[in-house]
Parts: C-alpha cells; structure tokens; sequence
C-alpha cells in the first residue's frame, strides 16, 4: 500500500487595512483580516495627524508553508505609521517555502518600521514588497534582516531567501530590486557579496521634494546612502541588527521632517 505524502500544517492569513483623513485626522477607516494576523487598536502618541498601528502575528514566528499578505492604503491627507511589536522568526522547513507579501498603497503618506527578520537556518523564505505611490505621496520603509541566529552561534548554512521590491509612482517603475541568498552560498562570505556579516539591512524613503539633505544623511556612520530620483536608498552590511535598527533610526530623525515635515517619534513599543 502506497501511503499518502505527508500534509504540512501552515498558516495561511491576511491583513487589509485603510486609513482616511477626516477633519484633520488620520483614522483607521478599514480593518478585515483572515487568519492570524492582526493589528492593535489604533494609537495617537503624535496627535490626530498621524495613526500608529502595531501588526501582530499571535504564532510568533513563520513556518514552512506559510502565507502572510498586509495590504495598506493611506489616502490623501492620511498619514499612517506601521511597526510590529517584535522580531519576526522564519522557522527551518521540511520542504514547503513561507512566503510574506506587503502591498501598499499611498496617496498620503506611509511609514513601514518593522522589527527585525531572522532567518533560521534551514528556512525557505519569499519576502514580497509593492509599493505603489499616487501623486505627490511619500513613503518610507525599512527591512533588517538577520541570516541565522547569530545570538547562538548559528549560520545560514542551508535554506534559501528570495527578496522583492518594487516601487511605483503613478504607475512608473522607480525602483526594483531582486535578491537571491543561498545557505551556505558564495556570495554570503564573496567580498562583492555580504563579506561574511550576516545582517542586511535597506531602507528606502520616496519623495516628491527635489532634494534630500545628502550630506547629513551621509554623516550616520556605517550607512551607504544613494539618492535616486525621487528616491532614497541607504544600506547597512555589519553583525548587528540592534546597531542596524539604531542607525536607521538616526537616520529616520534626519529624513522624517524633511519627507514627512514631522520630528521623528518613535513607537512607544519599541521602549517595551
């Protein structure tokens, strides 16, 4: 008797969520979601103008098989602040690839601040993102990821993560990128590669402003910071996601006023 192949327990969930500007303040107008993800009640530390939500994934980390999807809209006016209240954990696998897709869409203003990735060793990982911008709205968002546990002296040795970016304004191309890293590959320790250091951090701020302070941006230590038409990309390669996530705040205080014409306010549950 031939048995059946075995059948993989995952998650499959999705999140949509739509902020509104009514009379000078940014509310959450739309909240449906299917599976476990979720966000917390809406938060004002900054006043009226500015909505902070926390997305929440309950099971605390992402198995083989998984699918998570947030889809977000700010409409005109509204300016909305997303973070997640931990690191999130991409689990080894059997077989079956998790996957992550972020879809946004902006006519007002959107800032995308998650905790940290880590990638076991061992994970099969597909990490989506699509920004689409409308007008003159702005964006920023950043990505730190972590390949293997470093805090335990584990590599990524085996597994695979596969990366996708892509930013539009008004239905024009004004960004991509792709990225493939392998466990265990050459390019994780290549010199043209990520040079043995198993953090990797981008951040991406998109503006319709004609220029960005280049200069000061430049003056956080440990940053590669290029200034595209329209948009700004700044790297970090090192050993650290807690010094990853500290200069990419510092650089946050820099470009938030400018972008945004707000002084940086940290979520208060990064503080927890």
């Amino acid at each position: 008797m031939q048995l059946a192949e075995p059948v993989a327990q995952s998650w499959k969930a999705e999140l949509r969520l739509g902020f509104e500007s009514r009379a000078g303040r940014s509310v959450l107008a739309e909240r449906r979601h299917d599976g476990p993800l979720v966000v917390q009640k809406p938060l004002y530390p900054e006043g009226d103008a500015v909505c902070h939500a926390i997305v929440v994934h309950p099971p605390a980390g992402v198995a083989g098989g998984d699918e998570l999807a947030l889809d977000a809209r700010a409409g005109a006016g509204a300016h909305a602040l997303l973070t997640t209240p931990g690191a999130g954990k991409w689990y080894r696998t059997a077989g079956p690839w998790a996957a992550q897709r972020l879809g946004f869409e902006v006519a007002g203003a959107l800032e995308w601040l998650p905790q940290e990735t880590i990638v076991f060793d061992g994970a099969l990982a597909r990490l989506e993102t699509e920004v689409r911008l409308e007008g003159d709205a702005r964006y920023l968002g950043w990505e730190i990821l972590c390949l293997g546990r470093t805090g335990s002296g584990e590599a990524f040795e085996r597994g695979e993560v596969r990366l996708s970016t892509k930013l539009y304004r008004d239905g024009k191309l004004l960004w991509l990128e792709r990225g493939r890293l392998e466990g265990g590959g050459a390019l994780l320790s290549s010199p043209a590669g990520l040079q043995g250091k198993p953090v990797c951090a981008t951040l991406v701020a998109a503006h319709a402003l004609p220029t960005i302070d280049l200069a000061a941006c430049r003056q956080v230590e440990s940053l590669s910071v290029t200034q595209l038409p329209g948009v700004l990309v700044a790297r970090y390669l090192g050993h650290s996601t807690e010094q990853a996530k500290r200069l990419f705040v510092r650089l946050w205080t820099i470009l938030r006023p400018a972008l945004l014409g707000r002084d940086a306010a940290p979520p208060r549950i990064w503080s927890t």
